[in-house]
């Protein structure tokens, strides 16, 4: 069976091993290149519209599952999404995740038989392959449940928020935050009134935040629930929101829309 693949890797020789071992379990399958951070997998699999995507799960910048959640957020309507393959070293939970999910992986180092039963099923989901749209809906299923699965375990509430502003330090209470929003090495904390800068990555504050409370609505985005005000679904499909007291239009992305699927 033809068909092109796009391998995500940081480490150069386990990217090399990968392709060796590939061309010897699936001749025909072409490798249309190899990248070594999340941001580039994103961007080569948009250009070269890939069968099948190898995905190292640790990345510098987006990891390979946040890689793939905005691939899917920005996959073209109407062509088939990639068969999604993980690569990771050896993590129980991780591997039962998976399982869990009918998401086929790879441990490192990538072994030749588990390759070739990978490939085998690999090549039976393409020629199976579902109607775009359904395909889309099956792997955005599948990439919320492994995000879900891998989030840190419950941390105790927050209940303020400390910022820095000029000399001093500013107490929020989480009670007045509206969103959490991630800019470079910051996060924006945003009340009605204002805006301070956090340190605190976003991925370690959502163990913190009361899931009730605060939804995520796209990978650097997470708001009150209970002060959602209005949802618009533009021309092209996208949503996006308005919060009671928040001036500015927040986009939702296709992995979080399902909150909003009775639109």
């Amino acid at each position: 069976m033809n068909a092109i693949a796009l391998i995500a890797e940081d480490e150069p020789l386990l990217a090399q091993a990968l392709q060796a071992e590939l061309a010897r379990a699936w001749p025909a399958l072409r490798i249309a290149a190899v990248v070594g951070d999340g941001e580039s997998a994103v961007a080569q699999a948009l250009s070269c519209r890939p069968d099948v995507l190898f995905l190292d799960i640790r990345m510098p910048g987006l990891s390979g599952l946040e890689a793939a959640a905005e691939l899917a957020d920005e996959w073209p309507e109407g062509t088939p999404f990639p068969v999604l393959v993980f690569v990771t070293a050896y993590d129980a939970y991780a591997v039962q995740a998976f399982e869990a999910q009918a998401v086929d992986y790879l441990l490192k180092p990538v072994q030749p038989e588990r390759l070739a039963r990978a490939v085998q099923r690999v090549q039976a989901l393409l020629a199976a392959r579902q109607p775009a749209p359904a395909a889309l809906d099956t792997s955005l299923a599948q990439l919320r449940a492994l995000l879900a699965g891998g989030e840190a375990p419950a941390a105790p509430r927050l209940q303020m928020i400390p910022a820095s502003v000029g000399q001093g330090i500013r107490m929020v209470p989480i009670g007045e935050v509206l969103v959490f929003e991630a800019a470079d090495k910051y996060v924006r904390v945003l009340t009605a009134t204002s805006e301070v800068l956090i340190r605190t990555p976003l991925k370690e504050l959502l163990p913190q935040l009361d899931p009730a409370a605060f939804w995520q609505i796209h990978r650097g985005t997470v708001v009150r629930a209970d002060a959602i005000d209005s949802v618009t679904r533009n021309e092209a499909g996208r949503l996006s929101l308005r919060l009671r007291g928040r001036p500015e239009a927040l986009a939702v992305s296709r992995l979080y829309a399902d909150r909003f699927r009775a639109m």
